[in-house]
């Protein structure tokens, strides 16, 4: 992974989007600062009776359209402009796909592997007691992230529900179906993920039917990823994670393949988490998956992984951005002269927070909606913002992610040049 500042590579995305439409000074300057980021340390008692302190943040980037939305990671990587960047993705990804919703992205340095589940715990209801009076279902809606998910969800509104002494799960999204949670979010991204594929694909003249994909990272977004691709006919040659990877030319089975990382327990009665090992194929790394000889490479973990040492050995046509900032901005720069198709992450991985704000409106409102009527949601509006998107590249003759950040950015500024300014 690159050692690149998260926080600016993220800027250089929106500042050439920014200059290419011309976009007034002082909205600019506005939008290229977090404006809250808060800082706390959270004690937590361990098993073994010793306290320990773990270091967590909470960025709320930007609010013109709405409350804050952004996940929360459990991650040894996070610090402060790691959150402060994913909080502008996440302003801009909310833009982007039409939502009443800014930008917040929150993290907590730690692995949560090495925790035991009530350890796990307390760390998460301490973490959400230090943050409990900037999030709200009308302030700030935080959602499941790397390294955490739906119990850690239930963790953090069953600890609201009680201090603020009423139940309220609209205070965070991605929770279990019989907590407040929507049917399909759990696999909303990487159906997000597939739709995006299958669509651009189709407006490229192409078809995902027999194309070869690489993916790095298989957890939620990559497994999910993985499958919905199969199922759509792509055939899923590498998978990579933090623990190893694994290669089959004439395609992986996706289904044994989760089986294996999710269900079955190692000799110490864990589950494995990883596809390293797995009997049916080769073993592979990181950075052998993106030498591969691919159509499509779809990073599914964390930032930074697509560099200037990497781009040049990259062969697929289509990079489709399931990570949140996994290209940094010089490796695009060598990809698109190279004629590679980068669909960013702001609209690729755009699928979670499409279906959250669904789950959200549940909440608020009492009323829940069928599956079926979930996905048909999530699939009507990723169509008409790819559409969109693919026309704004085409309309300003630049690249998907640059069309992205000008629908995005635009619809803010129009919500500034109303709004105002206060004072």
């Amino acid at each position: 992974m690159s050692n690149k500042n998260p926080r600016l590579e993220a800027l250089k995305q929106f500042n050439k989007a920014a200059d290419i439409m011309h976009l007034e000074s002082w909205i600019k300057e506005i939008l290229s600062y977090p404006e809250k980021v808060v800082e706390v340390y959270i004690p937590v008692k361990m098993d073994n009776g010793e306290v320990k302190v773990f270091e967590g943040y909470r960025c709320q980037y930007n609010n013109a359209l709405g409350p804050y939305k952004g996940g929360i990671r459990y991650s040894p990587d996070v610090d402060k402009d790691e959150v402060i960047a994913l909080a502008q993705l996440m302003t801009f990804k909310c833009a982007l796909v039409d939502l009443p919703f800014g930008g917040a992205k929150g993290g907590v340095k730690v692995d949560p592997l090495k925790l035991s589940l009530s350890e796990l715990e307390r760390l998460t209801r301490r973490y959400t007691y230090e943050i409990i009076n900037i999030i709200g279902p009308s302030i700030d809606i935080p959602a499941p992230d790397v390294l955490t998910d739906e119990q850690v969800m239930a963790w953090i509104m069953d600890t609201y529900s009680i201090i603020k002494g009423y139940n309220e799960p609209a205070v965070v999204t991605g929770k279990p179906v019989y907590l407040g949670g929507s049917k399909g979010r759990k696999e909303a991204t990487g159906k997000g993920v597939a739709i995006t594929t299958r669509e651009f694909l189709k407006l490229f003249g192409d078809d995902i039917k027999g194309k070869k994909v690489a993916i790095q990272g298989f957890g939620n977004v990559g497994s999910h990823s993985a499958l919905f691709l199969s199922q759509m006919g792509a055939i899923i040659v590498a998978i990579t994670d933090m623990k190893g990877g694994v290669y089959n030319s004439k395609g992986l089975d996706i289904p044994d393949l989760i089986k294996y990382a999710y269900y079955e327990k190692d000799i110490e009665g864990k589950t494995k988490r990883t596809v390293a090992g797995y009997p049916n194929a080769d073993s592979i790394t990181n950075e052998e998956l993106f030498k591969l000889d691919v159509d499509i490479i779809i990073p599914a973990a964390v930032e930074n992984v697509i560099t200037e040492e990497n781009a040049h050995h990259i062969k697929a046509k289509y990079i489709i951005e399931a990570a949140n900032g996994p290209t940094t901005f010089e490796a695009e720069e060598i990809l698109l002269n190279k004629g590679t198709i980068i669909v960013p992450d702001i609209l690729a991985n755009s699928g979670g927070v499409i279906v959250s704000y669904l789950e959200w409106i549940q909440d608020r409102i009492g009323y829940y909606w069928d599956e079926s009527e979930v996905n048909s949601s999530l699939e009507k509006r990723l169509i008409r913002v790819i559409n969109e998107v693919y026309n704004t590249s085409k309309k300003y003759l630049v690249d998907l992610r640059t069309a992205s950040y000008i629908l995005a950015i635009e619809r803010i500024a129009n919500a500034y040049r109303k709004r105002g300014l206060f004072p």
